[in-house]
């Protein structure tokens, strides 16, 4: 092979770009944002598959299945290298043998994109997505057309990343390690001038052995902000100003509900269908409705923040809420996915006993006493690890029976499950059982939510085909 080696930080001319671990939701939306600069784009991965190998394919980037060293010979200009490759790959051996220049996604997309953009993250343990999402749709329809980066879909937008030529961007800022190389969380590459902190919890025991060594991570992301920047954060959560108490150098605002505080929030529907955004100002109160088709209080709370990010920049309570009151959603977030006279079917990512619990309790506002069935399979690092198993029976108590998926992959006894659980509740570890179980405990006005932050090998489907061959 020839090898060239090209100075690539921080320049402008296009290149080819190689992505190891291109199928991932960070790596191939980075994908499509090389690509929109002008870079020939090109990829690989272990399992090459829709959607996001449709998604890749539709703009014009070469895939390869696999890791054969072939793949870089003529040598790409760059590789940028996913956190999901690791020391033993044969393509990041080679890479390292030849000295090719190589940089993880983060770091390439702080230095090529987000460093001249008015950069808005959105971290914290749950609603990142969404609230990206609703930050995004409020930019957008202010007329700002923000660029984005998101690990989903916004229905409003369909698709997961953009690049634009405005001055703001919006990323969902993940405390997951940058790379193999690089073991700082991705959000310390953002540049970022406005954050939202939404909540923290411990997760990703993979490579956090406590909640200790995640807020070490966020004190690092506070400790980038500028000093003109701004921190939105909830009122009351020890986590985070354990954390913030070690020092901070921007403007701080929080939210809550109530009738205390700057910036607030009133349910006026009790299952946040219907709630109120109040901010009162040095000069004037700002208020305004949102009546939009979802529920639950964490929507609520993530639309009070992304209201507030928002308003960072000059957009009113006003023109944040008639955006919200627009707001779609997110693929695989709360997703109705089939719906008949009797059944409803719902797609949810939530991969954590409180985005568990807060998600069912939110539909459990909203049907009232009407049947639901939730379908959970634990399949993240954390949740195969066990870590969290202690919390989830009581993660479920606002469904009416919960069905847990064993997969081969969870290396814990989860019949446990079964024993501490107050409602009817099974532990299946055979796909087709857990159809045929599904299809029979229907009743009359029934809602089945699958949740997952994977495939679920295929569940989804095969349980809508089975309702279409009734």
């Amino acid at each position: 092979m020839t090898i060239k080696f090209t100075f690539f930080i921080g320049i402008d001319l296009a290149m080819h770009i190689h992505i190891l671990g291109i199928c991932g939701t960070f790596m191939g939306s980075l994908a499509l944002i090389a690509k929109e600069q002008g870079h020939q784009v090109s990829g690989c991965d272990a399992n090459v598959y829709p959607p996001m190998s449709l998604q890749l394919e539709m703009q014009g980037i070469s895939l390869v299945e696999g890791f054969d060293v072939k793949q870089l010979d003529p040598c790409p200009d760059l590789i940028v290298i996913g956190n999901a490759m690791v020391r033993g790959n044969p393509c990041v051996e080679y890479v390292l043998n030849n000295k090719i220049p190589y940089v993880s996604g983060p770091q390439w997309l702080g230095d090529n994109i987000l460093q001249h953009k008015h950069v808005f993250s959105v971290s914290g343990t749950h609603g990142k997505t969404t609230t990206s999402s609703m930050l995004a749709k409020i930019l957008d329809s202010s007329g700002l057309n923000p660029g984005f980066l998101i690990g989903g879909i916004p229905q409003d937008f369909g698709k997961s990343a953009r690049l634009t030529d405005t001055d703001y961007f919006v990323i969902e800022a993940d405390e997951y390690d940058t790379a193999f190389f690089d073991k700082r969380s991705k959000f310390i590459h953002y540049s970022s001038n406005t954050l939202i902190i939404n909540n923290l919890e411990f997760d990703h025991a993979d490579i956090f052995d406590d909640i200790s060594a995640i807020q070490k991570q966020f004190h690092h992301l506070v400790r980038t902000i500028p000093s003109d920047g701004n921190i939105i954060l909830p009122k009351d959560c020890e986590a985070i100003e354990a954390f913030m108490d070690q020092g901070c150098w921007s403007n701080k605002h929080y939210f809550g509900e109530g009738t205390d505080g700057l910036w607030r929030y009133q349910l006026i529907e009790t299952d946040g269908s219907k709630f109120k955004i109040i901010y009162d100002g040095s000069n004037q109160t700002e208020e305004a409705t949102v009546e939009w088709r979802h529920s639950g209080l964490h929507n609520v709370t993530n639309a009070i923040a992304a209201t507030m990010a928002a308003h960072t920049i000059g957009i009113s309570v006003n023109q944040a809420c008639a955006a919200l009151s627009d707001f779609i959603g997110v693929k695989r977030r709360m997703e109705v996915i089939y719906s008949d006279c009797n059944v409803t079917v719902y797609d949810d990512f939530a991969h954590h006993p409180t985005a568990i619990k807060t998600t069912l309790e939110g539909l459990r506002a909203k049907v009232g006493s009407e049947f639901i069935l939730a379908i959970i399979e634990p399949r993240s690092a954390t949740m195969r690890m066990g870590v969290h198993g202690h919390n989830l029976a009581s993660s479920v108590l606002s469904a009416d029976q919960v069905m847990w998926y064993q997969n081969s992959a969870v290396n814990w006894d989860m019949a446990d499950l079964s024993q501490d659980a107050s409602l009817p509740c099974s532990v299946v570890n055979d796909l087709e059982n857990l159809i045929e179980m599904t299809r029979s405990s229907i009743q009359e006005n029934t809602h089945i939510v699958i949740m997952s932050n994977g495939g679920f090998e295929g569940f989804h489907r095969k349980l809508l085909k089975s309702f279409h061959h009734n």
